[in-house]
């Protein structure tokens, strides 16, 4: 069988776009594990399946490099969104199903979209967190390979653990990235986001993501940062706030009532067929 694709990416966040709307594939997360693998294969952090929604103008289904499902991508999303309008299937401002929920995306520039993300989750039973208290994680301590780490915990559809750093660039991420994700304080497993203020309104972001590992860049991971520092009164709500990631750098508003706004990049890189 040859499978035709799209490679895309926003800020070095790349997936394999694949035309699903005509069906979807019932191999997809074998899709996933196949194609993923830099070096021996297309290479990707994962496989997105744009499919058909009934009362939106698509839905975007996302697994990961390791063939498990997520049910929000914010860098996928705007990618999505640039493939529909590259190939007519929605205008400038269109509507994306999700498992998250539904999310309107609007065109700002060439190759520039908004995305209203919907609200940031504090409360531990919407990340899922345990352990940590009752109320909103903002600023508690987890013990992590014998280290109490300063976290914040957050839902943006996916959970989300963010740290607050001195210098990301020194974070150990390949042997703490796995220890966050598969810690017991989160049942469903867990982004980690290590964050390090350069100035007002201004993050540094490294992040380890559930499922594929360390990425250029996370959307969501993005969202949950700013959302985390107007939490902890590091940044202003209301405002842009600049996250710098390892391939790029995303525009993050996060209003007083916690809804989030992302804008950025959507690129498409190349489009080619495997046999799968």
């Amino acid at each position: 069988m040859t499978l035709e694709f799209t490679k895309m990416q926003g800020c070095g966040n790349d997936y394999i776009y694949v035309d699903c709307f005509s069906g979807m594939p019932e191999n997809a997360p074998e899709l996933a594990r196949k194609l993923s693998p830099r070096h021996f294969a297309v290479g990707a952090d994962g496989l997105i399946c744009i499919c058909k929604s009934e009362v939106a103008d698509a839905q975007m289904r996302m697994f990961n490099a390791d063939g498990s499902e997520s049910k929000m991508c914010g860098n996928g999303i705007r990618c999505v969104a640039q493939w529909l309008y590259e190939h007519g299937r929605a205008g400038e401002t269109m509507t994306v199903d999700t498992l998250a929920g539904r999310k309107t995306i609007r065109r700002v520039a060439e190759g520039q979209w908004q995305v209203d993300m919907g609200f940031a989750e504090f409360l531990p039973e919407r990340v899922p967190v345990q352990g940590l208290g009752a109320g909103p994680v903002v600023g508690a301590e987890l013990m992590v390979r014998g280290r109490a780490w300063p976290v914040t915990c957050i839902s943006m559809g996916n959970p989300h653990c963010v740290s607050v750093v001195e210098d990301v660039a020194g974070v150990d991420l390949p042997a703490l990235g796995p220890c966050f994700e598969h810690h017991s304080a989160f049942p469903e497993g867990v982004n980690a986001e290590f964050i390090q203020l350069l100035g007002p309104g201004h993050l540094k972001m490294r992040v380890w993501e559930r499922g594929t590992g360390e990425t250029f860049a996370c959307g969501t991971g993005a969202c949950a940062s700013a959302a985390a520092s107007v939490a902890l009164g590091l940044c202003p709500p209301d405002t842009d706030i600049r996250v710098e990631l390892t391939g790029g750098t995303l525009v993050i508003r996060v209003g007083g009532d916690r809804r989030v706004l992302m804008t950025g990049p959507a690129v498409t890189a190349f489009t080619g067929s495997a046999e799968v």
